[in-house]
C-alpha cells in the first residue's frame, strides 16, 4: 500500500502524515506500507528557470524546503517506510496528482484547510482540485486532527445511486484487512422533498432497505452494523451518529464523475464540512487491485 502525503509547512501537512501513519499502522502488515513524503514547488525547477533571478529563488526554495522535509520524516515511526520528495508544478494539486501516477500510488492524502473550525473540514483549493479530479482515493484529514495509534473502525457511507456498490467492497476489503468493525450508514435528510407528505417515512425504508442488502453480502467477510440517521439536513443527521476518533469515514464520488475519477457531489460536500473525522473519497467505479496484492485499499 503506497501512500502520497502533500507536505506542506504548517498543521495541515503534520495532520496530512497524521492521518497517513494510522492508515499505515492499522495495517495487518505495516511492514509493506510505503509513505512518500512530497512537496511541491510551484514553478519550474532551478536548472530551468528563464533568468538568474528566477534560478536563485527557485533554488532557495528547494534548499529551504529539503530542510523541514527532513523534519517531516523524523515524525514517522520506526517500522514504517517513508521517503521525502521535492517537485515543482504549476499546482501543488498538479505536482500530487503527477506524484501520484510516478508512484503508481494507492491513494493522496492531504490536510484540510488552515482555516477550517477544530476538527471539521474546510476544502481550500488544492483538496478541491484533488477532489474533482483525481483517479484514486483522497483522503482529508480534518483541522485539528493528531492521529491516533491505528484506526479501529471504519464507516461507510451507503448511497443507492449507480456505483455505489464498489465504495462498499473497498470498505469492507479495507476493514477486514485491518480486522476492524465496519459500519455501513445512511443518511437521511428531512427537508428533501416537502411536497411528499409520506418522503420522511419513504425515505427511512428505502435506506434501511438498502443498508440489509450491503449488510447480507458483506457480513461473512468482517464484522458489520448498520444505522440509517434522519435530521432535519444531511449536517444534522451526521451530528445524530456517535464518531470515535479512531474511525475513517468512506464515501463514493457523484455520479457526474468521468470514469474513474473523483467528483464531489452535494451530499458529500455536505458531509465533509459536518464530520469530526477523516474522510476518504473513492472515485466511482473504482476497482483496486486484489486484496492479497495489496493487503489493503485504504
Amino acid at each position: 500500500m503506497k501512500y502520497i502525503v502533500g507536505c506542506t509547512e504548517d498543521q495541515r501537512g503534520r495532520e496530512a502524515i497524521s492521518l497517513a501513519i494510522a492508515l499505515a499502522r492499522s495495517l495487518a502488515f505495516p511492514i509493506y506500507a510505503e509513505i512518500e513524503l512530497v512537496h511541491i514547488i510551484r514553478g519550474v525547477p532551478p536548472e530551468d528557470a528563464m533568468s538568474e533571478s528566477e534560478r536563485v529563488y527557485q533554488d532557495f526554495q528547494r534548499q529551504t524546503a529539503r530542510k523541514w522535509m527532513s523534519k517531516a520524516l523524523a515524525l514517522i515511526p520506526q517500522g514504517l517506510k517513508a521517503e521525502t520528495h521535492i517537485r515543482f508544478a504549476d499546482s501543488m494539486a498538479e505536482g500530487l496528482l503527477g506524484a501520484l501516477t510516478e508512484f503508481k500510488a494507492d491513494m493522496v492524502i492531504v490536510g484540510a484547510a488552515s482555516t477550517g473550525p477544530f476538527r471539521r473540514f474546510t476544502v481550500g483549493s488544492v483538496a478541491n482540485a484533488l477532489l474533482h479530479a483525481s483517479p484514486m482515493p483522497v483522503a482529508l484529514a480534518p483541522s485539528g486532527y493528531q492521529g491516533p495509534r491505528a484506526i479501529t473502525r471504519i464507516t461507510c457511507a451507503v448511497g443507492t445511486r449507480t456505483g455505489a456498490d464498489s465504495v462498499v467492497e473497498v470498505a469492507v476489503d479495507s476493514a477486514a484487512i485491518r480486522h476492524v468493525p465496519l459500519r455501513l450508514i445512511s443518511l437521511v435528510a428531512l427537508d428533501r422533498d416537502p411536497h411528499r407528505s409520506d418522503d420522511e417515512n419513504w425515505a427511512r425504508r428505502h435506506a434501511q432497505q438498502t443498508l440489509d442488502r450491503a449488510v447480507v453480502g458483506v457480513a461473512n467477510r468482517t464484522l458489520v452494523t448498520a444505522d440509517v440517521a434522519q435530521g432535519k439536513t444531511i449536517e444534522a443527521a451526521i451530528e445524530v451518529l456517535d464518531w470515535d476518533e479512531s474511525e475513517v469515514v468512506m464515501i463514493g464520488s457523484s455520479r457526474l464523475a468521468s470514469r474513474p475519477q473523483i467528483f464531489l457531489g452535494t451530499t458529500a460536500n455536505k458531509m465533509l464540512r459536518a464530520l469530526p473525522v477523516p474522510m476518504v473519497v473513492i472515485p466511482r467505479f473504482h476497482v483496486p487491485v486484489p486484496a492479497a496484492a495489496s493487503l489493503a485499499h485504504i
